[in-house]
């Protein structure tokens, strides 16, 4: 299994924020955890990479213990992670972003270049030179993605990337995390997008007040209305 999350609590402060929680990806599957607005999705990314300092649990990466580890240890291990805020530097260019990025080559996951980096964004070749701060929301939201891969990570770990996107980004954005499962990254995607989360995910979780509530396959949860219903609907 490529990521292990296992009764995995967190906390801020005195608020108890997530119960239990049980994840899994594995190699080369894109899993979508589902959720309304303040579900615990953010908050599972954030404790997941330890940026929540209370909490506990066993969260286990390509077979290794990182539960205690910083999170710069983490990412290093190849654990990508991309923040719903999408903190670009805004005085930076795209090429200039995509460098801060950069990682040696790692064993077991795809190497990025800018080149093939702008194969898989066309709109960020296109602008190459431009500020981060004078590009649309989906182009900061696709420079995001494209930093992180720099990494060379084997796992990411996406929040809410289809968020406040236009409809043909969102279609550009499906396509970009299917040919990075091509590539062999796994990857672990936070949406309240239904339809987003039907074009990319193999597997499905629902998260709601903290606790998963279900796991099972796109096909399955279909199957499901009343879940979906309960769970999804706004």
């Amino acid at each position: 299994m490529k990521l292990s999350v296992n009764a995995l609590n967190s906390f801020y402060g005195p608020a108890h924020i997530l119960f239990d929680v049980e994840l899994d990806v594995a190699e080369g599957e894109v899993v979508a955890l589902l959720g309304r607005n303040g579900a615990g999705k953010s908050t599972t990314f954030r404790s997941i990479v330890g940026l929540v300092a209370q909490r506990s649990g066993r969260i286990v990466f390509e077979g290794r213990d990182v539960t205690r580890e910083p999170t710069h240890a983490i990412v290093r291990a190849g654990l990508g992670y991309v923040p719903e805020d999408r903190r670009i530097f805004t005085d930076l260019t795209v090429e200039e972003n995509l460098e801060v990025g950069r990682q040696p080559p790692r064993a077991g996951a795809p190497q990025w270049t800018r080149d093939k980096l702008f194969t898989l964004f066309p709109n960020l070749g296109e602008m190459r030179s431009r500020l981060g701060g004078r590009m649309s929301g989906g182009e900061q939201q696709m420079l995001t993605i494209a930093r992180t891969l720099m990494g060379n990570p084997s796992l990411v770990l996406l929040d809410e990337p289809s968020e406040g996107l236009s409809p043909k980004i969102v279609e550009q954005m499906a396509h970009a995390i299917l040919t990075m499962k091509k590539e062999g990254v796994s990857i672990l995607v936070s949406e309240q997008n239904l339809h987003f989360a039907r074009l990319i995910s193999d597997r499905v979780s629902i998260i709601e007040r903290g606790r998963i509530c279900y796991r099972g396959t796109m096909e399955e949860l279909e199957a499901r209305p009343d879940i979906r219903d309960a769970h999804l609907a706004v």
